[in-house]
């Protein structure tokens, strides 16, 4: 859904902490996420090894989700992408700001990484355990936290929270950005930000939106076709009308 909604490319990952056992989480092998099925699905420790040792080529930033679930027991879900909309920001070191009611699930704080305070320089490639631990320190207690130079990784309570998440605020960063080309910006305040990120992030408004994404991604596949309406049984007059007519 998140690569079908233009957030992911041939690049980024998703993953979910396991259901079952929350010293594990689950996550593709490397593959683009366009493309990754069901036998594609790993199950790795949180120190991001797989429990089981494959031959399968793994993604070697994985230790940003291990690194994140380690230091997070209430996230049960990550993305990390690279969207033209978010890069920007990464670029700049513009702050990012809830614009749209739908932006406010960015919260009320979106933090940056720079993998230079810690690292010097470095391929910008996030694959070594102290720098996914790094990074998950700068994401603290938030929800989004910006890579200077690279992108954003996002997470969420569960899979459907980080799928709206992850697709509105990239939403959100391209309004953020042609508002600026009007000259101004009039950004949600902290109190707008918080009630309405409690709000979009009820149970009915995610549910909406995954019903719609998942619709869309299987008329794109070609798995979808419209139920029929349930057509409501004649009442039992309307019956023994017709058949006194017939008689």
């Amino acid at each position: 859904m998140i690569a079908h909604e233009g957030v992911l490319d041939a690049f980024g990952h998703v993953s979910m902490r396991h259901p079952a056992d929350p010293g594990r989480y689950l996550m593709s092998r490397s593959r683009a996420p366009e493309l990754v099925q069901p036998e594609d699905i790993l199950e790795f420790m949180l120190d991001s090894q797989p429990v089981k040792q494959t031959d399968m080529r793994l993604y070697g930033e994985r230790v940003i989700h291990g690194g994140i679930y380690q230091a997070r027991p209430d996230v049960n879900a990550v993305c990390h992408h690279h969207a033209p909309s978010i890069l920007p920001f990464c670029i700049s070191g513009m702050e990012l700001k809830p614009v749209y009611h739908l932006g406010a699930t960015l919260g009320e704080t979106v933090p940056f990484w720079d993998a230079r305070d810690d690292f010097g320089d470095t391929t910008l490639i996030v694959a070594k355990p102290e720098e996914g631990a790094s990074l998950a320190r700068a994401l603290g207690p938030n929800w989004i936290v910006l890579m200077r130079r690279h992108g954003a990784t996002v997470v969420g309570a569960t899979l459907e929270e980080l799928t709206f998440r992850t697709i509105y605020t990239a939403r959100n960063a391209a309004l953020q950005i042609q508002a600026h080309s009007l000259g101004h910006v009039s950004p949600l305040n902290e109190a707008e930000t918080r009630l309405a990120g409690e709000y979009n992030l009820r149970p009915g408004p995610v549910a909406r939106a995954w019903e719609y994404w998942n619709v869309r991604l299987d008329k794109t596949e070609g798995n979808w076709s419209p139920k029929k309406a349930k057509t409501a049984a004649p009442k039992k007059s309307a019956v023994k009308r017709k058949l006194k007519r017939r008689r």
